[in-house]
């Protein structure tokens, strides 16, 4: 017969994905990248549903294709908020900024799980 070899196990049950991106110092930056995201895909939906070009755009934005094209970007949080105030603007929208408490889910799932207990 084989013995078992011990093993360490690791309890995971108070981590998360937001600590785990404290912990990496990178928070903020994948937060930031998300609402630009977000930012960006609403913006082409909204240029689609009016099947607006960006050449048209950027005309009307009274910028170059090239500063709409980063503006597009998802990956690029260097855009300003008056830019993306601007643009959504022109396409009959507007911005709702909002600053919240930060969500804790671990806390709350676990709390959840132990009540069964």
């Amino acid at each position: 017969m084989k013995e078992k070899k011990n093993r360490k196990r690791f309890d995971h049950s108070g981590s998360s994905f937001d600590s785990f991106l404290e912990e990496h110092g990178i928070r903020e930056e994948v937060e930031a990248v998300a609402v630009k995201r977000v930012l960006a895909w609403q913006l082409e939906q909204a240029m689609k549903g009016q099947q607006k070009t960006k050449r048209v755009m950027a005309r009307e934005l009274r910028t170059s294709r090239s500063q709409l094209d980063r503006l597009l970007d998802p990956r690029n949080t260097a855009v300003s908020l008056e830019t993306i105030t601007r643009a959504a603007r022109v396409l009959g929208k507007r911005v709702v900024l909002r600053i919240t408490e930060p969500r804790i889910v671990h806390r709350r799932a676990r709390s959840r799980r132990n009540k069964g207990r």
